[in-house]
C-alpha cells in the first residue's frame, strides 16, 4: 500500500508569542518549533497501517528550508521516504499549502493521504478538505478510528454531541484527531536510522496565494475577577454585573 503523510512544522504550544515589527508575523527570536501535534497521529497511522499491510509511507512537507526538521521527526518514527516542495519564502497562506501539496500527490497517486486534522498556528482546519477538492477524492477529517478492508475504509468521526461513521473507498484522504491512536516515541536506533535517510526536494508547483494577513495583534489581557464575601446580599450586585457588564442575561 502507497501511503502519504502531510506533515507541517509548527511553533511549540509553550511558545510566548510575540509580534514582529512588521506587525505581520511572529517574531520568531526565541521560538521552538515542533512537529504538529495533530500530524504525529496522521504518522503513527500510516506506519500502522504499513505494518498490517506492508507498502510504505512518505512523508510530504511544504515550506521553507527549516520545514525539513518536521520530516526528520516523521523519519525518526518511522516513515521510509520524505519529500520537501520547497518554497523560496514563507509568506503563503493555506491555498499556497493545499496547491502545492495536491499537485505532488496526484503525481504519485498514492492510495491514503493522511493529515493532522488542522494545524496548531492557524487552526483553520482547511488544508485536508482543500485537498481533497483538488484532487477531487473524498476526505474525511476529525477520525478518532480508521478500519480498512481492502480497497473499502470506514471511519470513525467526532461531530457535535456524538459520533458518525463514514465509509468510503480508496484513494481517500483522512484528517487525524486525538485519540486516533498513541504515537510512538523514536527509539535511538531509529533516531540513528533517520540520519542517514534523505530528503528529496521538489520546487514549488505554486507561488501565489488567495489572501494576505494586513495586520496581528495579541488578544486583550484579561482583567482581574471580582470575588464577592458577603453571601445572599451580594446577589443584586452580580445580577446587575452579569447584566451590565458581561452581558449575559
Amino acid at each position: 500500500m502507497k501511503i502519504a503523510v502531510c506533515v507541517s512544522l509548527v511553533p511549540d504550544s509553550t511558545t510566548k508569542v510575540k509580534i514582529s515589527e512588521n506587525g505581520k508575523t511572529i517574531d520568531e527570536n526565541g521560538v521552538s518549533f515542533i512537529i504538529n501535534p495533530y500530524d504525529e497521529f496522521a504518522v503513527e497511522e500510516a506506519l500502522r497501517i504499513k505494518e498490517k499491510n506492508g507498502g510504505d509511507v512518505t512523508a510530504v512537507a511544504f515550506g521553507t528550508e527549516k520545514a525539513k526538521e518536521v520530516i526528520k521527526k516523521a523519519f525518526q518514527m518511522g516513515a521510509d521516504k520524505g519529500v520537501l516542495i520547497k518554497s523560496e519564502t514563507a509568506d503563503f497562506d493555506s491555498y499556497t499549502v493545499a496547491k502545492n501539496l495536491s499537485e505532488y500527490l496526484k503525481s504519485e497517486n498514492p492510495d491514503l493521504i493522511f493529515f493532522g486534522k488542522q494545524s496548531i498556528d492557524f487552526d483553520g482546519l482547511l488544508i485536508p478538505s482543500m485537498v481533497s477538492e483538488l484532487m477531487n477524492i473524498p476526505s474525511v477529517s476529525v477520525v478518532v478510528k480508521l478500519e480498512i478492508n481492502g480497497k473499502k475504509i470506514s471511519a470513525e468521526r467526532e461531530i457535535e454531541g456524538g459520533k458518525e461513521i463514514v465509509e468510503s473507498e480508496l484513494p481517500v484522504i483522512i484528517g487525524a484527531q486525538k485519540g486516533l491512536n498513541e504515537p510512538r516515541y523514536p527509539n535511538l536506533k531509529s533516531i540513528m536510522a533517520a540520519k542517514s535517510k534523505p530528503i528529496q526536494e521538489i520546487p514549488a508547483y505554486y507561488k501565489g496565494k488567495k489572501t494576505e494577513i494586513t495586520g496581528m495583534k495579541l488578544p486583550p489581557s484579561k482583567s482581574s475577577g471580582k470575588i464577592f464575601t458577603n453571601g445572599p446580599s451580594d446577589i443584586p450586585e452580580l445580577v446587575r454585573l452579569l447584566r451590565e457588564e458581561a452581558k449575559v442575561i
